[in-house]
């Protein structure tokens, strides 16, 4: 098993910017590909940036430019660094590792931004 442990979220005024982080527990960190999803209330949950473990990144149309997302092989983390943050990236943001028959998720970090 797999735990996920994301730390980083909070309240932040638009325009600011926050760094959410996610620690996996084991080395199946260096396999996997981690992202990052968020869920508002009343939506469905949505992938937000992902990044394969050679590195390459992918990100959603809506936060790029404004988010990056970077990973830190001696420390089994994930970042996510969100800059130029709006009200409406509110929501819980959520740490994914996923391969080839295996997935989890930790238990979510809430992000606000106030307007």
């Amino acid at each position: 098993q797999v735990q996920l442990v994301e730390s980083g979220g909070g309240l932040v005024q638009a325009g600011g910017s926050l760094r959410l982080s996610c620690a996996a527990s084991s080395t199946f960190f260096n396999v996997a590909t981690m992202g990052w999803f968020r869920q508002a209330p009343g939506k469905q949950r949505e992938l937000v940036a992902s990044i394969t473990s050679g590195g390459s990144a992918n990100y959603a149309d809506f936060v790029k430019g404004r988010f990056t997302i970077f990973r830190d092989a001696t420390r089994n983390t994930v970042y996510l660094r969100m800059d130029s943050l709006k009200p409406e990236d509110t929501a819980v943001y959520y740490c994914q590792a996923s391969y080839p028959g295996r997935m989890y998720w930790g238990q979510g970090t809430q992000v606000t931004v106030s307007s």
